[in-house]
């Protein structure tokens, strides 16, 4: 793989599924902890324009984020829904949910999402303000709706996000530092509990996902000799 741009794990599968980046394949790769290759599943119907996070739910569907926007060219963007992944052999097609941001929002990069009451939690790439935006996982099209903007100690730039199995805690991941959310009822989240936690480790970090309700994967890409790697953090007892 030349970009593992996310991590997922997924109900009943004993894998971490990742993606590639950017106008790679339009697969979906599931690999051991230890880094190992064992599937790959073509997402026959989508386009990789730039894809950089997943997502799934209770059911163990996956959910493609293909709204990458670096160039701050798009205003459309689209999240593939995929059924989950153990019960396909190699190829199968998506369903797909679109959205566009509101009229008095200029145009964004996001690279994390999560699900949270049947919504799509989308934070955008942004070095100070990091706003989020949610849109009903329901198939067609959507305006995405703002909900808050958080300002991140250690330089936001979230990369990726994930939430536990129990719906209790949230994180968020950035080149150096997890930030931990807890103590919410709503999805008021900018006023939860927020806690970074340094990773004392730079590299280019681009997925999170929850191996357990207490403990997260990390990915990073491989840049020259550093990254490549899965590591695991105890996030809390």
């Amino acid at each position: 793989m030349k970009e593992a741009s996310a991590a997922e794990k997924v109900v009943g599968s004993p894998l971490i599924w990742t993606i590639e980046d950017s106008k790679n394949s339009n697969s979906l790769f599931g690999v051991d902890t230890n880094g190992n290759l064992v599937r790959e599943i073509e997402i026959s119907n989508a386009k990789n324009i730039d894809w950089e996070e997943l997502t799934s739910d209770s059911l163990g569907n996956i959910y493609i984020g293909d709204f990458g926007n670096n160039k701050k060219e798009r205003d459309h963007f689209t999240i593939y829904k995929v059924p989950n992944p153990e019960g396909i052999a190699h190829k199968t097609f998506a369903d797909l949910i679109t959205f566009k941001l509101p009229k008095n929002v200029k145009p964004l990069n996001f690279e994390a999402f999560f699900i949270y009451k049947n919504h799509f939690y989308i934070l955008n790439k942004k070095k100070k303000e990091t706003m989020l935006f949610k849109v009903p996982n329901t198939i067609g099209n959507h305006t995405a709706e703002y909900v808050c903007s958080f300002n991140l100690e250690n330089g936001g730039k979230i990369t990726s996000a994930d939430i536990s199995k129990d719906q209790k805690t949230i994180v968020f991941l950035n080149k150096n530092t997890i930030w931990k959310i807890t103590n919410f009822d709503t999805d008021d989240f900018c006023n939860a509990t927020i806690e970074p936690i340094s990773l004392n480790h730079i590299s280019q970090k681009e997925g999170v996902c929850f191996k357990d309700n207490s403990t997260i994967y990390i990915t990073d890409e491989r840049i020259w000799f550093i990254g490549g790697n899965i590591y695991t953090l105890k996030i809390s007892d």
